[in-house]
């Protein structure tokens, strides 16, 4: 068994203008823009929606899973086993096109992109909010 849950939405905007976006973003939502402390990569939007994550992510680096530089939106699926994850959303017919440390980087029936990542929220949202598979 391993439990899964959306973690976050992503704003996915090329490297060169992820700054001003993330600027845009924390204004228009009122909260504050927090760089990740290992990365450049993300800049977190903490608050912007309660037990949902919002960030912008720079794009266009292929040595960070990038899969194009295209601007778009994706979700992530945090959860406590990312093969399990990633192989029953397989199942459902999503396609792994990358990996990137532990996230599986997939794309829906449809198109759309989404991750499959290690749980990022804390403990009690994720066992309060995660669905349990078999």
């Amino acid at each position: 068994m391993h439990r899964s849950r959306l973690y976050g939405l992503f704003v996915d905007t090329p490297a060169p203008d992820a700054p001003a976006a993330a600027a845009f973003w924390s204004a228009a939502l009122g909260v504050p823009a927090v760089p990740e402390s290992h990365e450049e990569q993300f800049t977190m939007l903490r608050g912007a929606f309660p037990a949902l994550a919002i960030g912008v992510q720079a794009v266009g680096d292929a040595d960070r899973g990038a899969v194009d530089d295209a601007p778009r939106y994706h979700v992530d699926i945090e959860t406590d086993d990312h093969e399990a994850e990633a192989a029953r959303l397989t199942g459902l017919g999503a396609v792994e096109i990358n990996r990137w440390l532990d996230c599986h980087i997939m794309r829906a029936p449809g198109g759309h992109l989404l991750c499959v990542v290690p749980v990022h929220s804390a403990a009690e949202l994720f066992a309060a909010q995660a669905t349990a598979w078999p």
